[in-house]
C-alpha cells in the first residue's frame, strides 16, 4: 500500500505543478498515470511543440515544459505510478481514500486530486478506406518528433489549432506542406490564420480549401493522397510522403466517470468560487479535467487551480494548524531532500 498526503490522478503540467505547490506546504504527493512517462499530452503527443503562453516564457517547447517542472518538483522527491490506470476508488470511515489502480496497485490518502487532463483519449480518426493500412507507413496522429519529415512532402488535414500550429512548424522543416480544410474559415488563433496565409503566399504552404481527403494510395508505403474539392466535387491526386489527419482527440473520463462524481459534459464539475473541490469531500479536480462557469483550458490556469487546492487540502489534512503563506522570495524553498534555495541575506555592517 503506497501512503501519501495528496494522490494525484493524471501526471501533466498542472499534476507536476501541484507537487511544488504541496512541498511548499510541506505536504507529501504521489502521482498515478496510465502514461509510461511524466507529462501527460506534452511529453506523448506533441513534446516539440512550442507553447507561447507560459508566463516567464515567450516561446518553450511542450517537452521541455516538462523537463522544467520535473527539475522544479525534484526536491519534494514525488512518487510515480505509471503505465497504470486508476480504476476504482473507496472512501474510508475516517474519509480518507483508497485507490485502486487497472494492476492492482493501492494508495491509500486523505486527499486525491484528478489532474486527468483530457482523461484517457484517442485521435479522431477520418472514415477513409484502407487508413490502418497506412498507419505508422505514412499516416499519424499526431506529431512527436518533427525531424521525422525533413524533407518530406507533408499534407495535414484540419481547420484547429494543431493544424495550423504545426503546418507553421513544418513549413521550416519539410520540403512541402500542404494544409487541407473542409471549409474556408478555420477556428484556431486568428494569428496563426494569418501566418498560414501569409505562408501561402509567400509559397511556402499548399492552402487547400473547402477540400478533404477521401482516399489513400500506395503499395507498402502512402505515396498520394486524393483530395476532393467540395464546392465542385472535383478530385485529383497529391504526391505525398506522410498523410497527418488533425482532427483532436476524442476524450473520455474512463473509470473516473463512475466515481459518483458530478459530470458534466464529460468533464468533472468543481467549486471555483473556493477550491476546486467535488461533489465529494476530499476530491479534487484540476486543469482541463474540470468544469465550471467561465472556465479556460490553459495550462497557467490549471498551475493556479494547483495552488488553491493545495492551500485547501492542507486546511483538511491539518484542521488544527493555520498555515501562514509565506512568499518564497522571502522564506526560500526547502526540499524534502535538505536542500534549501533562498535569496542572499544584506550584509549589515557597522561602519568604524
Amino acid at each position: 500500500m503506497i501512503k501519501t498526503d495528496i494522490l494525484i490522478i493524471g501526471a501533466g503540467p498542472t499534476g507536476l505543478f501541484a507537487v511544488f505547490e504541496a512541498g511548499l506546504l510541506q505536504l507529501k504527493c504521489h502521482l498515478i498515470d496510465a502514461l509510461p512517462q511524466a507529462g501527460g499530452q506534452c511529453s506523448e503527443i506533441y513534446p516539440k511543440k512550442p507553447i507561447y503562453d507560459i508566463p516567464g516564457y515567450p516561446e518553450v517547447l511542450a517537452g521541455d515544459l516538462v523537463d522544467n517542472l520535473m527539475e522544479q518538483i525534484k526536491p519534494f522527491q514525488p512518487g510515480f505510478t505509471l503505465g497504470e490506470r486508476a480504476d476504482t476508488i473507496e472512501k474510508l470511515d475516517d474519509g480518507t481514500f483508497i485507490v485502486t489502480t487497472n494492476k492492482g496497485t493501492k494508495h491509500h490518502a486523505p486527499v486525491v486530486a484528478i489532474a486527468g487532463g483530457l482523461g484517457s483519449f484517442e485521435p479522431r480518426k477520418p472514415l477513409l478506406q484502407n487508413l490502418e493500412k497506412f498507419e505508422d507507413n505514412g499516416v499519424a496522429y499526431m506529431i512527436k518528433e518533427p525531424e521525422v519529415y525533413r524533407d518530406k512532402k507533408v499534407l495535414i488535414a484540419g481547420g484547429g489549432d494543431s493544424a495550423l500550429d504545426w503546418s507553421i512548424f513544418l513549413a521550416d522543416v519539410a520540403k512541402e506542406v500542404t494544409l487541407v480544410h473542409r471549409r474556408n474559415e478555420f477556428r484556431g488563433a486568428l494569428d496563426s490564420v494569418e501566418k498560414v496565409q501569409q505562408l501561402k503566399n509567400e509559397g511556402k504552404i499548399n492552402l487547400i480549401t473547402p477540400a478533404e481527403v477521401v482516399a489513400l494510395k500506395g503499395e507498402y508505403h502512402l505515396e498520394k493522397v486524393t483530395v476532393k474539392d467540395t464546392s465542385t466535387s472535383e478530385e485529383r491526386d497529391i504526391d505525398v510522403d506522410n498523410f497527418i489527419p488533425l482532427f483532436g482527440l476524442s476524450p473520455k473520463l474512463g473509470p473516473i466517470g463512475d466515481w459518483g462524481l458530478e459530470i458534466e459534459k464529460n468533464a468533472i464539475k468543481v467549486d471555483n468560487a473556493y477550491d476546486y473541490q467535488t461533489n465529494i469531500p476530499g476530491i479534487y479536480a484540476i486543469g482541463d479535467v474540470n468544469t465550471y462557469p467561465g472556465k479556460l483550458k490553459l495550462i497557467l490556469c490549471g498551475f493556479h487551480e494547483a495552488t488553491l487546492m493545495c492551500q485547501s487540502a492542507y486546511q483538511r489534512i491539518n484542521p488544527d494548524k493555520k498555515y501562514v503563506m509565506k512568499y518564497t522570495t522571502v522564506g526560500g524553498v526547502t526540499g524534502f531532500d535538505g536542500s534549501k534555495k533562498e535569496a542572499p541575506k544584506a550584509v549589515v555592517k557597522a561602519i568604524d
